[in-house]
């Protein structure tokens, strides 16, 4: 093969004269050049992690420290008061070591001691102001004296310049809730949704629960609690995601489009290359930790697996696994894998040359070998057959050898030969096929087990389908804000649309992955493919721009946005089905140490009682019912949630053995209307007024239940809400279309009630003003 030839750096003869060996400068001064980079990123982690290590200290108020001691011993006094004695007595020294120079060395050493302890001290003094959240509940302008004194605060111990992973060893651990408190959180939730009677027997077992069982399962958590970072988050990701044996196509990947309105080119190649670079730029700001931007400390921890990590399938349960770092990337076109070199020499390859590269793939004629063109319906099907699958024919050989290259890579990305283009004064059916296309595909032609796949499609535009365990949406979304702006408004393209720079024609082939697959195994590719082509055939996807209506039209109706959407999906719900469902919304525990999610139940007593007097126009229930949901926003945010304090409090009764009714109850109880919103979080990177048409359309997820909706909405700027609605074909009472239509209608709605009392206030306002001045000039 030829790129077997290229990479070899020598070649040797024997000869009856002995062994005539052939040295290639060039390919040694690649070797060379290659881990002259890879050590220079080594002693780059070194040097940031070191400095994450001393924070909120600085590694030169070490130095500040040693010259005080110094200076002080100088003026004949003791700052130790007697310790620095005491280590020169116990310091194993030579004879040849004056006895001035070992009181330096005793200095230097109580000085480090000195500094460690100061940082161990102002780093547990950040731990416990970052364990303050009760400015989260205060109204922006009526902030109260202890909010001001603990920001000032924050800033005093929080140093000049955080990294990325400054935070991590200041921020608190994640509480554990009393049981009584969640369970009385509980029952508040589900009363809207029960009849009297099941109320009674619910509130029944959960008193039952609360005085007996509940108290010993939540003693182990706070002793896990003591123990571990995150009492949550190590069981969330495997029993929530590794351990569940259905396809993570559909059911747990979820996906982001491109910008809606504009494609940057319609070169297939050149929008790849652009965004190769893009994506590789990130991960060495990632790698760099860059400047934290954030005004809130919170937990960076799933950005470390976000490139070179893929998910491997198991039969009882899956593992995430992560390698330090890789050169490149794996390709899929047309049925075939090709491994792209990202770099040359320790050098991050250009646009223009990984462009180059791309049109190279794009332009390979070679069909692709039997069995090879399906193979990756294995991981969208069931997890168990691609764990037998991948241990049976791929464990040893040429398929050992292409399927680690395909997990090791930095990430996977698909040439696609579909075009999706919206156009049209009603672009929804485009997108629709769009948001299809980029959830699942032709079931084929993604790996769904790596962190995440770049689909390329064939006129330029491109999208996003990632993996859920390893990380939560908004880290993903950080990342895929930085390719969109960094591909078009720092790269850009020249007037041919091809990417900027010059070709390096002398760039070595793209390597195509070699495959031996049996019939065997192409009979288990088959059934996989039945599975997920089911499963996509199955789902009923809608998608809604609003470019009229955003947040700014609500907050000028004194209305947080997130409420105000959420209270329209309830009202839209009820129009639908007639009958409140259990409704689940993702909120971040970010601001707690390797913090991800937890529930807000957003159908609540107060929203259900608006919903049901909308007819008549009741604007009270209807701020009660906001106040509701940004309170319980607020106490997921901080801590104070239920779902995951249950979700644990059930896993331990499974170690335990012992079955708790009302933890199987609870927890049986289908979420059939699941909502995320997707935050837009790096405004500053584009630019909405004059480039109001690069903007993204967000991104969406498949249905939670059978009979559900899956909701992600993404508010954009002031003037632009996007709706992702996904439901499955299966279910006659769940349609996408017409729930789309329905939460229209209940925003048009909600504005409409709220301007006319705003109208009316204001009217009122002004009767009143003009009934004061004619009494004054009475």
């Amino acid at each position: 093969m030829a790129e077997a030839h290229q990479a070899v750096a020598f070649q040797f003869t024997i000869t009856p004269e002995g062994i005539d060996l052939q040295l290639s400068h060039q390919a040694l001064q690649q070797v060379y050049l290659s881990g002259l980079r890879s050590w220079k990123k080594r002693i780059s982690r070194l040097k940031n992690n070191f400095i994450t290590g001393v924070y909120p200290a600085s590694p030169s108020s070490w130095l500040f420290v040693v010259i005080a001691i110094l200076a002080t011993m100088y003026t004949r006094s003791d700052p130790s008061m007697g310790l620095i004695a005491k280590i020169q007595e116990h310091l194993p020294v030579s004879q040849s070591m004056s006895l001035q120079c070992q009181t330096v060395v005793s200095a230097v050493l109580f000085s480090t001691l000195l500094w460690l302890s100061l940082i161990f001290t102002m780093r547990l003094c950040l731990k416990q102001l970052l364990s303050y959240h009760k400015w989260m509940f205060e109204q922006r302008n009526k902030m109260s004296t202890t909010t001001k004194v603990w920001m000032a605060l924050v800033r005093i111990f929080s140093g000049r310049q955080p990294l990325l992973y400054s935070y991590q060893g200041s921020l608190p651990n994640l509480p554990v809730p009393a049981i009584k408190d969640t369970v009385k959180r509980y029952l508040d939730s589900v009363r809207p949704l029960m009849s009297t009677a099941e109320f009674e027997r619910m509130t029944t077992l959960a008193k039952e629960f609360e005085g007996g069982f509940g108290n010993k399962l939540n003693w182990y958590l706070k002793l896990k609690a003591l123990w571990a970072s995150n009492y949550v988050s190590d069981w969330w990701e495997e029993y929530i995601y590794l351990r569940g044996r259905g396809p993570i196509m559909v059911n747990s990947n979820y996906y982001g489009m491109d910008f809606v309105y504009v494609t940057p080119t319609p070169i297939q190649a050149a929008r790849a290359g652009n965004a190769l670079h893009a994506f590789l730029l990130y991960r060495r700001k990632v790698i760099s930790q860059w400047l934290l931007r954030s005004t809130v400390p919170s937990c960076s921890y799933q950005f470390e697996r976000i490139f070179n990590t893929s998910r491997i399938p198991g039969i009882i349960t899956d593992a995430v696994v992560h390698w330090q770092d890789s050169d490149y990337v794996a390709v899929h076109h047309r049925g075939r894998y090709f491994r792209l070199w990202l770099y040359q020499a320790g050098r991050l390859l250009s646009p223009r040359e990984i462009e180059h590269q791309i049109q190279r793939i794009l332009d390979d004629p070679s069909p692709p070998s039997p069995g090879e063109e399906k193979l990756g319906a294995l991981t969208a099907g069931d997890r168990v057959p691609w764990a037998q699958a991948r241990k049976e024919f791929f464990s040893s050989g040429v398929n050992k050898r292409s399927l680690d290259c395909i997990e090791r890579a930095a990430f996977f990305v698909t040439l696609s030969d579909d075009e999706h283009v919206i156009m049209g004064d009603d672009p929804t059916p485009c997108l629709d096929r769009y948001a299809k296309a980029l959830l699942h595909g032709k079931c084929y032609d993604r790996w769904f087990d790596k962190s995440f796949s770049l689909v390329v499609f064939k006129n330029g535009r491109h999208g996003l389908n990632a993996e859920h365990s390893w990380a939560d949406a908004p880290v993903v979304a950080h990342m895929w804000e930085y390719v969109l702006a960094t591909d078009c408004f720092q790269l850009g393209y020249n007037e041919e649309g091809h990417c900027k720079g010059d070709v390096n024609p002398s760039l070595s082939q793209p390597q195509r992955l070699s495959w031996d697959i049996p019939a065997k195994c192409q009979e288990c590719i088959t059934q996989s493919l039945s599975v997920a082509q089911a499963l996509a055939d199955d789902v009923d996807f809608h998608v809604i721009t609003l470019r009229d209506f955003g947040k700014g039209r609500i907050k000028k109706l004194r209305v947080s946005p997130d409420a105000f959407i959420q209270i329209a999906l309830q009202l839209a719900y009820y129009r639908d089905r007639g009958m409140f469902s259990l409704t689940y919304e993702a909120s971040m525990t970010r601001l707690f140490r390797e913090g991800r999610t937890e529930t807000v139940r957003s159908c609540t007593s107060e929203s259900c009682a608006f919903v049901k007097a909308f007819e008549d126009v009741c604007h009270r229930l209807f701020r009660m019912a906001c106040d509701k949901h940004q309170n319980l926003y607020r106490m997921a945010m901080t801590g104070a949630g239920i779902d995951r304090h249950l979700f644990c409090l059930y896993v331990v009764s499974k170690y335990l053995g012992e079955e708790s009714p009302f933890l199987k109850e609870v927890l049986s109880d289908p979420w059939r209307l699941s909502t995320s919103q997707t935050p837009f979080q790096q405004v500053e990177l584009f630019d909405m007024v004059n480039h109001p048409e690069y903007i993204t359309c967000g991104g969406g997820f498949g249905p939670v239940a059978d009979d559900g909706y899956g909701v992600s909405y993404s508010i954009i700027g002031e003037n632009i809400i996007n709706f992702h609605i996904s439901c499955k074909h299966s279910c006659p009472q769940t349609d996408s279309h017409k729930f789309g239509a329905l939460i229209k209608k209940s925003l048009t709605d909600l504005d409409q009630m709220l301007s006319a009392e705003q109208k009316a206030a204001r009217n009122e306002q002004n009767t009143g003003g003009n009934s004061t001045q004619a009494k004054k000039d009475l």
